[in-house]
């Protein structure tokens, strides 16, 4: 089967990360859906997927380590900010890179799909 090239559609797969922001959850679920369903059909689907689904499990690690940092010693409260500038910043930065047909790139983001 051959792939189309089709960026708008990995620009729209970054940028579905900010649904977080409304939903809570959408941030992940619909990259999932359309990593899964368009993996095959999608030059760079595959690598643009994976990317985003690692870096929101590892932003959900990060988020969830913060808790026990806030009742300890109120370092998570900075954790969780911190986190949440990453989390609308990146997404962004990467739609741009896609947009433009450059390699996206998400510091700190553990590899769980590879």
């Amino acid at each position: 089967m051959m792939l189309r090239e089709d960026r708008n559609l990995i620009v729209i797969t970054h940028l579905s990360q900010l649904l977080d922001l409304v939903t809570g959850f959408g941030g992940f679920v619909v990259p999932l859906v359309i990593w899964l369903t368009q993996k095959d059909k999608v030059m760079g689907m595959d690598e643009s997927g994976k990317q985003i689904l690692n870096f929101q499990i590892s932003l959900f690690l990060y988020s969830i380590i913060c808790i026990p940092a806030i009742l300890l010693c109120g370092l998570g409260v900075f954790g969780i900010l911190v986190i949440a500038i990453i989390a609308l910043v990146l997404p962004i930065i990467n739609a741009i890179k896609a947009a433009n047909g450059e390699p996206t790139y998400y510091p700190g983001t553990i590899q769980f799909l590879k």
